[in-house]
């Protein structure tokens, strides 16, 4: 029996199911992890490489439950008034203004810090929901270490204090993923309130499903050396491994272009899709040379 009555899913295989219908091919540890999170109610902080599929899960997840996506994207400098709440200052200030001469300051203060001056930022606005809601706070090894204080009391008690109105709490619970590519470490009191899951490139199978499932009218054989070819290039030193959904653009470039097959020409033209710094495409042309020492490297035809 779930812990949690508002239960998105029912099973592992159910999460599998449900996400695969939503355009998202999860293997048994992402499944299991993902019903463990909302069956227990904890947050699921999801690590990894740029690229792999973190925020894409938190997209599906949202798709699969019928549920509505809050992002809180993070950045250096993020800070409360951003990810929490603010106050319409200029709002308050009118009506400060247009308050009768006579009216006890008291009462004007009552009346500037209600629901009507107060606006909700992703945080606040995911704890007052009352529909199915996942939470997606993406790259929090962004954030300053002070925004992981913050987001404390809310992934510990699903509440949030305003000191004007009191303390919110969550009708619902939402479904709460946190993305982090690993630029930092984060704290050990952020981490002991999540399920932690962590994503890497995956298999060359598994791509090569992800790609057939993406994009339709791609002949798997085409797939197979798209995937290959991927795998190669992120076996280079470069300064950005192509992402899973470079992959998925770069198959749908050929498809536009009318290539059934990767050869010498179809990667010289397209390289840009999947290599977006001008290094990172010398670097490629220099080993792999795209002769045919380098085909034979990507077992492609010259």
């Amino acid at each position: 029996m779930s812990l949690n009555p508002d239960s998105l899913f029912i099973s592992p295989a159910d999460v599998a199911r449900e996400l695969a219908n939503a355009g998202y091919l999860a293997d048994d540890s992402i499944a299991t992890t993902v019903f463990l999170a909302q069956a227990l109610g904890k947050p699921l902080l999801v690590e990894g490489p740029a690229g792999v599929g973190k925020t894409e899960l938190a997209k599906a997840v949202a798709r699969a439950a019928d549920a509505e996506l809050i992002r809180l994207q993070c950045y250096e400098g993020l800070d409360e008034a951003r990810a929490l709440y603010e106050w319409n200052y200029k709002k308050q200030l009118l009506r400060i203004q247009a308050a009768p001469s006579d009216q006890a300051w008291d009462s004007t203060h009552d009346d500037i810090f209600t629901d009507e001056f107060l606006l909700e930022r992703p945080l606040l606005a995911a704890i007052r929901r009352n529909g199915a809601t996942v939470l997606l706070i993406d790259e929090t090894d962004k954030a300053d270490v002070e925004v992981e204080g913050l987001l404390l009391e809310v992934l510990s008690d699903f509440q949030v204090t305003i000191p004007e109105l009191g303390t919110v709490k969550a009708v619902r619970r939402p479904f709460v993923v946190l993305t982090s590519n690993a630029a930092r470490e984060l704290s050990e009191a952020l981490k002991r309130r999540c399920l932690y899951l962590h994503l890497d490139y995956p298999r060359p199978d598994r791509e090569r499903d992800i790609v057939l499932a993406q994009v339709p009218g791609i002949e798997a054989e085409l797939a197979e050396q798209l995937v290959r070819t991927v795998g190669t290039l992120r076996g280079l030193e470069i300064k950005k491994a192509p992402s899973i959904a470079e992959t998925i653009d770069w198959a749908r470039t050929l498809l536009a272009l009318g290539l059934d097959e990767l050869d010498e020409a179809a990667v010289a033209r397209t390289l840009g899709v999947v290599l977006k710094h001008v290094s990172d495409q010398e670097r490629a042309t220099r080993e792999l040379g795209l002769d045919k020492l380098g085909l034979d490297k990507l077992g492609l035809k010259s």
